[in-house]
């Protein structure tokens, strides 16, 4: 299935350390191969539940998590569960959390389902050091893009350490990075104003080589004149030339509510 094994103890203390959990936390993890995190977090945390895919190596994974009570372990998909009731019917009454060193192969799709579902105050995570580079980018840089503003809008990311090959098996063709996302406590916008501020990013870079006006004509071109999107863009504080890359969260929330005023029907 393509997994490369978190096996060196310094990095799973050291990751478990920067998380600081307590006997309050409660901490789930998705992918815990061999166990090694598993452990690490068992002794930090007051309860850890794990989910692991692979059925063929929940034997072993049983056997190196003997006599850590704390843990359950779960063998099934992540994505298919139900995250609200597993949490609060595993890890009742604790403070909520994730700690994983995530499958390079489904980051995205699983960081997506763990900061929507809105119940973690932090995630602690070992992904592609690309991949953590992009989310932790600062924006009018290279890394910077449309999953780097979800992130930023709903956590405040912190690039912790990178972990080099020699501490799997086997070892990946990459380097990995741990970043820490705490989820914000206030969000920038209403519920009923985030449709709009993830529609205009989209599409701001959708065609990131494009000006933040044609950009956004291209995709909002049936409800507004492209000379609107650059006076809108202009009522921003924007020159009307620039791009979308240039644009932090907050100048991204600061646009769509200006076009929701402008063309509340679109959404």
């Amino acid at each position: 299935m393509g997994q490369c094994f978190l096996t060196d103890s310094n990095i799973t203390d050291k990751m478990v350390k920067a998380a600081a959990f307590g006997a309050s936390d409660g901490v789930l993890e998705a992918g815990p191969g061999l166990g090694a995190l598993t452990f690490a977090l068992s002794r930090a945390a007051g309860r850890v539940t794990a989910v692991e895919l692979d059925g063929r190596i929940m034997p072993l994974l049983r056997h190196n998590l003997e006599g850590a009570a704390n843990v359950d372990l779960i063998q099934g998909d992540i994505m298919k569960q139900n995250l609200e009731e597993l949490v609060h019917d595993k890890m009742p009454g604790l403070r909520y959390h994730v700690c994983a060193n995530l499958p390079y192969n489904i980051t995205t799709p699983v960081l997506s389902r763990f900061i929507e579902a809105d119940l973690f105050e932090t995630l602690t995570v070992m992904i592609q050091k690309e991949v953590a580079a992009r989310l932790c980018a600062k924006h009018g840089t290279p890394d910077y893009g449309a999953f780097t503003v979800f992130t930023n809008y709903h956590t405040e990311p912190e690039t912790l350490f990178t972990v080099p090959p020699e501490c799997f098996t086997p070892r990946p063709a990459v380097y990995s990075g741990v970043i820490r996302l705490k989820t914000r406590k206030e969000r920038i916008l209403a519920p009923a104003e985030e449709p709009m501020f993830f529609r205009v990013v989209r599409a701001a870079f959708g065609q990131r080589r494009k000006t933040l006006v044609n950009a956004l004509h291209a995709v909002f071109g049936n409800s507004f004149e492209k000379g609107e999107i650059a006076e809108i863009v202009r009522k921003c504080g924007f020159d009307e030339r620039i791009r979308g890359e240039s644009l932090d969260t907050a100048d991204f929330a600061a646009l769509s509510k200006v076009m929701t005023a402008v063309k509340t029907e679109i959404i």
